[in-house]
């Protein structure tokens, strides 16, 4: 049975910061670079025929420190930006902490997990959703159809979207889906339905 492997990218120089990264491409932290090696071992033992991510350096910097640590040197690679973070508007680069002092932790929770209210001149999970789970249909799922282990590297939003999809979660429930950084989601897939495993 085909195996999908959903990570979230490891800690960015911005996510240290307590920033909102969004499009901006910014590397991964020491911190981040650090944790590889652990978050690794969550792969160790399966093969993975196709891996997809983003153009985002800190999912490009994730993905080639998990190959090195688990000691692959021909993965078959595909980047697209179908897969990037939401767009952020012009919470971009502030202080989260901040940002929550001046709007108040309800709105910004709002902005930040809801389905389909945006950040101001933001994209909304919606919208990541209409990009992301598109492109996840046509290439993901098509190898994971012909029996391709699958392991996707990506950011917090477009990695929401994808679980929104593969777990049938609602629009309302989606606000409680939340994914540290270098967590690492697996599922098995028959053809028709997702599992998830530990």
């Amino acid at each position: 049975m085909a195996k999908l492997f959903l990570l979230r990218h490891l800690k960015s120089q911005w996510n240290l910061e307590n920033r909102f990264t969004g499009w901006t491409d910014v590397p991964l932290s020491q911190e981040g670079i650090e944790s590889a090696k652990d978050i690794s071992k969550g792969l160790e033992g399966f093969e993975i025929d196709k891996i997809y991510t983003s153009p985002l350096t800190r999912n490009k910097e994730t993905v080639s420190l998990i190959l090195k640590s688990l000691d692959i040197k021909d993965a078959s690679i595909v980047f697209d930006k179908a897969l990037n973070e939401r767009n952020y508007g012009e919470l971009t680069g502030l202080n989260k902490d901040e940002t929550i002092k001046k709007y108040g932790e309800d709105k910004v929770r709002l902005w930040r997990r809801s389905f389909d209210v945006a950040p101001p001149g933001g994209e909304t999970l919606k919208q990541v959703y209409n990009r992301a789970v598109p492109f996840f249909k046509k290439y993901i799922e098509k190898d994971l159809k012909e029996g391709k282990n699958v392991l996707v590297v990506a950011s917090h939003n477009s990695l929401r979207a994808v679980v929104k999809y593969v777990e049938e979660i609602s629009d309302k429930n989606i606000v409680d889906l939340e994914l540290p950084f270098g967590s690492l989601i697996k599922y098995e897939f028959d053809g028709k339905k997702y599992v998830k495993f530990a």
